[in-house]
């Protein structure tokens, strides 16, 4: 335990020394046990979803939304977050597609988002992954989603759609063939 000690808590009487080894020098052990943090975790249903965005096809699977507790008290330690896997693929046969970034809505059931509470992050997917952000024909990606929830979503009957918006660059896509004569050794 340590204590902070003021002029005007000394007893004339008591050296100094003393009232700091007195209050420096005793600790107290924990009285209790540490709070058990448990993950509450809500089914996304349904779990796995299809998705389609212009030459883009993929899909969205193991999805839920898990928020960390104290055990008994029931006491928030860690907001909601969204967790899963989205799986693209360029379903063209003639164009590249650069991926950008993907922004995540919740949609009520009157059609409007939910906010997210303040001081937490807009749920976005970023691709950028060493260069493997595009993707050519018939070439697929792979894509961790643990993005923030709010709160609001998890009451009853709230959360009507999840709403992914993809920003992509389509370019076109062309293979050819070069040859070239060659002599090995001066033949």
């Amino acid at each position: 335990m340590v204590g902070i000690i003021h002029q005007s808590n000394l007893s004339s009487n008591v050296p100094f020394s003393m009232v700091a080894a007195m209050s420096l020098g005793c600790s107290q052990q924990p009285s209790g046990t540490a709070a058990v943090i448990e993950d509450k975790t809500y089914a996304v249903t349904p779990a796995s979803m299809t998705v389609k965005a212009g030459i883009l096809t993929g899909e969205v699977t193991a999805m839920k939304v898990t928020e960390r507790v104290e055990k008994g008290s029931g006491r928030l330690v860690s907001p909601a977050k969204l967790t899963g896997t989205l799986k693209l693929k360029n379903s063209s046969t003639n164009q590249a597609v650069r991926l950008i970034t993907g922004k995540i809505l919740y949609i009520d059931a009157q059609g409007q988002p939910i906010k997210l509470e303040e001081a937490r992050t807009e749920p976005t997917i970023k691709f950028a992954t060493y260069g493997a952000e595009t993707l050519d024909p018939g070439k697929d990606a792979t894509q961790s989603l643990d993005v923030d929830f709010p709160a609001e979503a998890l009451k009853a009957k709230k959360l009507k759609e999840i709403r992914l918006e993809l920003a992509y660059i389509p370019s076109p896509y062309k293979e050819e063939t070069i040859n070239f004569t060659v002599a090995i050794g001066g033949q």
